[in-house]
């Protein structure tokens, strides 16, 4: 599913106006009335962000936050909250939210902080996504190309990893061309830059 802003406040005025000057602005989002009705649609795959009323009717913002950090959700959160309510801001601040702003709030900004927090979600899922793949290379690298790689990468030369490995110069370099290929990488420097994300 592409990203979204879902918009979960039991204010239909207010989810109508968000939502119109969300689309406005090329963002499209999902408005739900509850945090239950959010939660009965969630799922692992929805990317975007979120914008969160703190007080409604039933479950409120901080406890809905709370549970879809309880399922792994790592979807950004931006609460909207009252004045009363920025202690409570503050708090799921430190639990990891994305931002709070209080209503009634510039519109622009808000939006301008939504597409802020759909650019974090996308460069959290490259990361990982990133991991992932260099873990599934590392997965394929026998137990002796993982031993000569560690050697590799702490600089040590092919000489010097064959009398630490007690094997020939002729075997080292065939371990460093298998783990290279493997790896999709050319040089020692290239196999640090991967394994340190920076590629």
């Amino acid at each position: 599913m592409s990203p979204h802003a879902y918009l979960v406040d039991d204010d239909e005025a207010i989810r109508d106006s968000l939502g119109w000057l969300l689309e406005s602005r090329g963002v499209a989002c999902l408005s739900y009335p509850s945090a239950e009705d959010f939660l009965a649609a969630w799922n692992p795959s929805l990317t975007g962000c979120i914008v969160l009323d703190i007080r409604m009717d039933g479950m409120s913002g901080p406890e809905l936050f709370a549970t879809l950090c309880e399922h792994g959700s790592k979807l950004p959160v931006i609460f909207l909250t009252g004045h009363g309510d920025v202690p409570m801001a503050v708090a799921a601040l430190k639990q990891g939210a994305f931002d709070f702003v209080e209503k009634p709030c510039n519109d622009n900004e808000l939006v301008n902080r939504v597409i802020e927090a759909l650019k974090l979600d996308e460069t959290q899922r490259l990361a990982a996504s990133g991991a992932d793949t260099v873990n599934a290379l590392t997965d394929r690298l026998t137990t002796r190309e993982r031993q000569v790689m560690d050697l590799i990468l702490a600089g040590k030369l092919n000489k010097v990893i064959a009398d630490e490995l007690q094997i020939s110069m002729r075997t080292v370099e065939v371990h460093r061309a298998n783990l290279f290929e493997k790896m999709g990488v050319r040089t020692a420097v290239e196999l640090a830059q991967l394994l340190a994300g920076k590629r």
